[in-house]
C-alpha cells in the first residue's frame, strides 16, 4: 500500500493511493498524519486522480535522522574511513521539501553542492531503546525516497556536517510512502541527473542493516511517529549545478524529482 500528503483546492491532506481501473487514485483522505495504513480505514472517501493534486513531502517529521557511510564504496570514493559502528547526524526539519520543489544552491557560501539518493524509513510507532532481538518492522510504517543534498566543500571544511547538510531545501523527500519493501533482501536505489544514471546501489550492500540502525539510534533518542531515518547513499555522488534536474528512484516507491536553482 502507499500513501501521500497532498494539496487540493487549497487544503492539505494525507491520502491513500490505490490502483482503480489501471489509474492511480487517492481513494481516502485524512487531515492528520497517518502513522499506520490502518488509519485510512476510518478516513473520508476521496476518489481523486493522483494526477489532479499537488504532491507535498509525505511526512512532517520532528526529526530527520541520517546515516553516514553506510555503503563501503561511498566511503571509499570520498576517501573517508569505513565506520565500525553506525554514524548518524540530523538535518533540520526546515530543510524539508517535496517533489518538484526547487533545491536552492547557496553559491555565496559554497562552490560544490552534491546529490545523495537514499532509501528512507518512516517511523510509525514510538521507538526508544529497542532491545536486541526485537523485530523492528512494526516500528516502520513504510519507506520513501530522500536526497541528502550536501555542500561538500563546507562538509570538508567544518569537520562536522550540520551546516553542510542543513540548508533550506537540502532534504527533498517523496513522492509517496510505501510498505512492502524489504531492505534486508535488497532494494534498488538509483539517482539520475538530467536523465543520466549516476548512482545505482542496493540496500543489500548496507554495512549496517535497518535493525542495527534503529536499535543504535533508539539508544540515544526517541523516534516518534512521522520521524524519518535515511539509511545512507551508495557510491556515485556528484555535483549539481543550476538548471539540473535530479531524480531519486527507488523500486516500490517511485521517483523523487527536483529542479536545481541558485538561491537569490
Amino acid at each position: 500500500m502507499r500513501y501521500c500528503r497532498f494539496e487540493h483546492q487549497s487544503k492539505t491532506s494525507y491520502g491513500l493511493i490505490e490502483d482503480v481501473a489501471g489509474k492511480e487514485v487517492i481513494t481516502r483522505s485524512l487531515t492528520k498524519a497517518a502513522t499506520a495504513f490502518s488509519d485510512f480505514d476510518r478516513a473520508d472517501k476521496a476518489g481523486l486522480p493522483l494526477s489532479s493534486v499537488r504532491l507535498l513531502a509525505p511526512v512532517e517529521p520532528s526529526k530527520i535522522v541520517c546515516i553516514g557511510r553506510n555503503y563501503r564504496e561511498h566511503a571509499k570514493e570520498l576517501d573517508h574511513p569505513i565506520p565500525t559502528e553506525p554514524l548518524f547526524f540530523l538535518k533540520p526539519p526546515s530543510s524539508l521539501i517535496g517533489p518538484e520543489e526547487e533545491i536552492r544552491r547557496p553559491m555565496d557560501l559554497s562552490q560544490r553542492v552534491d546529490y545523495e539518493g537514499e532509501l528512507t524509513a518512516v517511523i510509525g510507532k514510538r521507538c526508544y531503546r529497542l532491545p536486541e532481538g526485537e523485530d523492528v518492522r512494526p516500528y516502520i510504517v513504510g519507506y520513501t525516497c530522500l536526497n541528502d543534498v550536501t555542500t561538500r566543500d563546507l562538509q570538508n571544511r567544518d569537520g562536522q556536517w550540520t551546516r553542510a547538510k542543513g540548508f533550506d531545501t537540502f532534504c527533498p523527500v517523496g513522492p509517496v510512502v510505501a510498505d512492502g519493501l524489504d531492505p534486508w533482501k535488497g532494494v534498488r536505489v538509483q539517482t539520475l541527473v538530467n536523465g543520466e544514471l549516476r548512482q545505482n546501489g542496493t540496500t543489500a550492500d548496507f554495512l549496517f542493516p535497518m535493525d542495527v540502525l534503529l536499535r543504535f539510534i533508539s539508544q540515544v533518542m526517541t523516534l516518534e511517529p512521522g520521524d524519518i531515518v535515511a539509511t545512507g547513499t551508495p557510491a556515485g555522488v556528484g555535483q549539481l549545478k543550476a538548471g539540473d534536474v535530479v531524480e531519486v528512484m527507488i523500486e516500490g516507491v517511485g521517483t523523487l524529482r527536483n529542479p536545481v536553482v541558485d538561491r537569490k
